[in-house]
């Protein structure tokens, strides 16, 4: 279906039946993306008694037992939840559908050769994304595309799809690059990254608390904090996606949770015409 919309006195265009889907698929009890060492996403036929869940031992029909760490199994979209003693849910706080979207991609930085910061102190063999590296990527971008901003970094290897993110360590952004986002106006991003922050960050997660205007080392929320952002870590956008405007369709499981498996889909747009101001 062939469906139009209008952003600043411009009409673009975008076939509903033509998009990339950036999640990476969770595959139970096999190769999957994993943070902080936890257990796998596992999957198994309930049983009980003379009931099966499994067709090819008798059940009438497949029905299974899912366990999973949505934060630490693959590509999920949190909400300020994540942060805060208020169990903020995301199926609350995720108010958008279509979102006007722009993806770049960045080559993180060796922190120690950066005049970026973060806390805690960055150490040898940190690399993060800069604020200097975005300003530059973002120099030419429209405005009107920054609700959402998709991160694809390099390099941009198969093995983000089943990575294990105990064994090395992963990239992360800086405080600078969090606040330059953060003054953007941006207000779901999704990076290919385990988390904003780095890994070992002694429990601070310093850019998540910048992301939601919180005050650092706190858990709860001021009337100035974006109750209504979303971060999407882990997801995974091949090299054959070109940079540029899109427009993004979050889709989330109706989880009372502050975090769920998502599949976030984006749509190639092309503008058709200049609409004239009133």
């Amino acid at each position: 279906m062939r469906l139009e919309f209008k952003i600043d006195y411009k009409t673009y265009g975008f076939d509903s039946n033509s998009f990339e889907d950036i999640s990476i698929p969770l595959k139970f009890n096999s190769e999957q993306p994993n943070a902080f060492g936890v257990p796998k996403a596992t999957s198994k036929a309930f049983e009980y008694g003379p009931v099966s869940g499994d067709t090819r031992k008798g059940g009438s029909c497949n029905f299974e037992e899912i366990h999973l760490i949505p934060h630490c199994n693959g590509t999920h979209t949190e909400c300020i939840g994540h942060i805060t003693h208020h169990r903020y849910s995301i199926q609350k706080q995720l108010k958008d559908t279509f979102i006007p979207a722009t993806l770049i991609t960045i080559d993180p930085k060796q922190a120690l050769s950066s005049e970026d910061s973060y806390r805690p102190d960055i150490k040898a063999g940190d690399h993060f994304i800069t604020a200097g590296s975005l300003k530059q990527r973002l120099s030419s971008s429209s405005k009107s595309f920054l609700k959402a901003l998709i991160i694809r970094t390099e390099p941009n290897a198969l093995s983000k799809l089943h990575r294990s993110y105990s064994n090395e360590r992963a990239a992360f952004f800086s405080l600078e690059a969090m606040k330059f986002i953060s003054d953007l106006g941006v207000e779901h991003l999704l990076v290919d990254l385990p988390s904003v922050d780095r890994s070992n960050d002694e429990g601070k997660l310093s850019t998540h608390h910048i992301y939601w205007n919180m005050k650092q080392g706190s858990h709860e929320v001021s009337q100035d904090s974006y109750l209504y952002k979303s971060i999407t870590e882990m997801i995974y956008v091949p090299d054959t996606i070109r940079d540029g405007n899109y427009l993004l369709n979050l889709q989330i499981a109706s989880f009372v949770s502050d975090a769920s498996p998502s599949r976030p889909l984006i749509f190639p747009i092309e503008e058709l015409t200049q609409v004239l101001k009133d």
